[in-house]
C-alpha cells in the first residue's frame, strides 16, 4: 500500500492511541462538548500530556473545536465536535455494529447508542 493511499493515512492518525475513544466521550457530553477534565476523568490511564496532544490534532484536523474561557480562573478549555467529528462518529458506530454481528471477541453491548454508552 502506498503512503500517499486515503486509507493508509487516515489509518494512521485515527489509529493512535485514545484517538476514537476521545471522540466518543466528547460525543457522550452535553451538545458535543467537553472540559479538559472531564475527557481526562472519563478516560482512565490517560495522561494529560496524551491528551493534551490528542485534542490539538483533533482540532488541526477540523473534527474538533477548542474554546477557552478566558474569565476563569485556571483558564478552561471547551472541546466540541464539528460536524466532521460527527460524521466520524457514524463511522465508529457502523464499526460496532460490524463487531458486534459478527462477534468478535467481545461481550454484547447494552448500549445501541454509543452516546448511552456508560462504560
Amino acid at each position: 500500500m502506498q503512503s500517499v493511499c486515503t486509507v493508509n493515512q487516515t489509518v494512521k492518525y485515527l489509529g493512535k492511541k485514545w484517538m476514537l475513544l476521545i471522540i466518543l466521550e466528547l460525543y457522550k457530553g452535553e451538545d458535543y462538548t467537553l472540559r479538559f477534565t472531564e475527557v481526562k476523568e472519563r478516560l482512565p490511564g490517560i495522561t494529560a500530556k496524551v491528551l493534551s496532544a490528542r485534542l490539538k490534532e483533533l482540532e488541526e484536523e477540523g473534527l474538533v473545536e477548542k474554546r477557552v474561557e478566558a474569565g476563569t480562573v485556571p483558564v478552561r478549555s471547551n472541546y466540541t465536535l464539528t460536524a466532521s467529528g460527527l460524521g466520524l462518529v457514524e463511522v465508529i458506530k457502523d464499526i460496532k455494529r460490524w463487531a458486534l454481528r459478527w462477534k468478535i471477541e467481545n461481550r454484547a453491548c447494552g448500549a445501541q447508542d454509543c452516546h448511552d454508552c456508560v462504560l
